[in-house]
């Protein structure tokens, strides 16, 4: 007579199914695979405020009588309040949790969009408005990136590749600076009371992502215990906790430092120098062109998307080395675009510089993820966006110069200088031997 041992539903272990070469029984309750892509919407959100108001800056001159350095002015003043809200965020969001951290400043973000709605009727609301747009918009940054690649990564959710994981925040906060400029140029053209109407599909994307969010658990890892126990119990494997390896900081600035700053400075030359440049012949479109440009910009970013994930699997650093070659082949099309007046090739250029964009973020993203510990991803995550984001103050340096060296020069010199930081990225990080990422099981 034979005794069956029956277990709770659920409760199979999967080594024993291996060892059998059987396949396991499915569980009753599948692993939930929506989490990160809940979040996610909340980076698309941040994305949207930040490059809402870059497509409004000629209605502001033309609608408000601010001056063309007021209005400069305060999109510099976005940075301002950003570092900030990056370098806080991060630590904040590894001591307490990611998702606080992300609710508070979603929070703010919505605060910040209802004080540039006021800020159509007194304009001395705009400058805390975009203040704190950036505060807002780099505490989500910081918290968000990691909350969305954990959430998607084992043991919440057991089918993305490491490589896709660490890319997903970029690519929804992409998504948002695409939609984000082009919805606000595009009312700003027809609608009424433009300065105040442009702002109302944000606010609308931010309750709606908020309220999709509420259902995601927190990712922090938890500090009783030691970060590599839990996931091992979580699959169940029964394997014994694994050390993480070591943080290498020097290994971390050789890789991010001649990278992070072109991610920024690609775009923004595209949807912001540009569009100013060859404006004369596109008379009463000026809006509309300045909402395709910043729309065109990330739209390429999220289009090079899967040649970064194959770039990825052949070596550590293709995808750095080709988006900072892309870079330079964007700023060398600029600089006749700007002599020439051309909007087509101005457009053009525009979108180099986006797929570049793209490109130096998605090895960006993924570097972070392969060498933070994850008690301090949130920070260092943040710490590369903060580097990434110093690229923004390119349009201002070109500004600058202009009147002594001229505009055409200066985006052939920012061609050079993306092939020299091309060659010291290759240089520093020569010896390095770290797999291409592929697909791995979990555990």
């Amino acid at each position: 007579m034979s005794t069956t041992v029956k277990r709770p539903a659920g409760s199979g272990r999967p080594d024993d199914a291996c060892v059998r070469g059987t396949t396991p029984p499915p569980t009753t309750t599948p692993p939930r695979r929506r989490h990160g892509l809940r979040v996610g919407w909340m980076m698309t959100a941040s994305g949207w405020s930040a490059n809402q108001f870059s497509a409004l800056l000629g209605a502001y001159r033309s609608g408000t009588g601010l001056s063309e350095s007021a209005v400069t002015g305060l999109f510099a003043v976005y940075v301002v309040g950003l570092v900030p809200g990056l370098l806080i965020g991060g630590p904040l969001a590894d001591r307490y949790g990611r998702r606080p951290v992300a609710f508070i400043a979603l929070g703010v973000n919505l605060l910040s969009t209802c004080l540039l709605m006021v800020g159509a009727a007194t304009t001395g609301w705009l400058l805390p408005g975009r203040f704190l747009t950036g505060l807002g918009a780099g505490a989500l940054l910081a918290a968000g990136s990691a909350w969305v690649k954990e959430l998607s990564s084992p043991p919440f959710d057991l089918t993305a590749s490491p490589g896709a994981a660490a890319k997903r925040s970029g690519m929804f906060v992409s998504a948002g600076f695409a939609s984000g400029g082009l919805s606000a140029a595009l009312i700003a053209q027809w609608a009424p009371d433009p300065l105040l109407t442009a702002y109302l599909p944000h606010l609308v994307l931010a309750v709606a992502t908020g309220a999709v969010a509420l259902g995601a658990p927190e990712s922090r890892p938890s500090q009783a215990r030691p970060a590599a126990a839990a996931p091992a119990s979580a699959e169940g494997t029964g394997a014994p906790p694994v050390a993480p390896a070591p943080f290498r900081r020097a290994r971390f600035w050789r890789a991010i430092l001649p990278v992070a700053p072109w991610v920024f400075a690609a775009p923004t030359v595209g949807f912001v120098t540009l569009p100013g440049l060859v404006d004369g012949g596109l008379t009463g479109w000026q809006t509309v062109y300045a909402g395709v440009a910043t729309a065109v910009v990330p739209g390429a970013g999220l289009a090079v998307q899967l040649p970064a994930r194959y770039l990825a699997t052949r070596h550590r650093l293709a995808t750095g080395v080709a988006g900072l070659l892309v870079i330079a082949v964007g700023f060398a099309l600029a600089a006749p675009a700007a002599a020439t007046e051309q909007p087509v090739l101005a457009l053009a250029a525009a979108a180099v510089l986006g797929a570049g964009y793209g490109l130096t973020l998605s090895f960006g993203l993924t570097e972070v993820a392969a060498l933070a510990p994850r008690a301090h991803l949130a920070r260092l995550t943040s710490l590369f966006w903060t580097l990434a984001y110093t690229g923004m103050f390119t349009p201002y340096v070109i500004t600058a110069l202009s009147t002594t060296f001229g505009v055409p020069a200066l985006l052939r010199a920012g061609a050079l200088l993306a092939v020299l930081s091309c060659a010291a990225f290759v240089l520093l990080n020569r010896g390095e031997r770290r797999p291409a990422l592929t697909p791995r099981c979990p555990g």
